[in-house]
């Protein structure tokens, strides 16, 4: 059985991923007719009172895809210019949350942001310029460029797309979720190998 928290993947009509919902606003936009259709596995089954004229019990199926009806930001999302919010999370989820410096796996509270351009040399807040660094490495790192350091980045930083966006900011991605956002990943995502090897990941 499925925890209660477990989230909801939100498409538009055309099946472009817009985000994560619970399953109580799942159930609000089946319930305002807003679920076009939905896709993937019977995640809850909810049931509600009995109707007074029909003697009948209200019962809803809340699928783990659902694509809804309206107008959405999603056109803006495919366009070439479109950098998706950068936080520590979905950094280091990118990252998988390996210091690119030394190759450990750490939990987030012994990782760290480095600037593979230091801020104080013009390195700019962005994903292209952005690393997960073990608070160790980072120390040791400090204001210089990796070069004047003597690391090697272990990986090229990427600007992730929307779908690999909304792919980072999921928790507990089942299997059928994964393999459709996977499959608006770009064929070049280094995310795509390690979705495959480690579903839910």
């Amino acid at each position: 059985m499925l925890p209660l928290n477990q989230q909801v993947l939100r498409t538009d009509l055309a099946g472009m991923p817009l985000e994560w919902v619970d399953y109580r606003t799942a159930a609000r936009l089946y319930f305002l007719d807003q679920v076009a259709y939905d896709c993937g596995d019977t995640l809850f089954h909810l049931r509600g009172g009995i109707n007074v004229a029909t003697r009948r019990r209200s019962r809803l199926r809340i699928h783990s895809i659902i694509a809804t009806l309206g107008l959405h930001q999603a056109l803006n999302k495919l366009q070439d210019h479109y950098v998706p919010p950068l936080c520590n999370r979905t950094l280091f989820q990118r990252d998988d949350h390996i210091c690119l410096y030394c190759g450990g796996r750490f939990p987030s509270r012994q990782l760290s942001r480095d600037h593979v351009r230091p801020s104080s040399l013009g390195g700019r807040d962005h994903w292209t310029n952005l690393v997960t660094a073990c608070v160790r490495c980072n120390n040791y790192k400090a204001g210089r460029t990796p070069e004047a350091a003597g690391m090697e980045l272990l990986a090229v930083p990427f600007t992730p797309t929307h779908a690999e966006y909304v792919y980072l900011m999921g928790r507990g991605v089942l299997a059928d979720q994964m393999a459709f956002l996977r499959a608006h990943f770009p064929r070049s995502s280094p995310l795509r190998e390690r979705t495959v090897a480690r579903p839910g990941a």
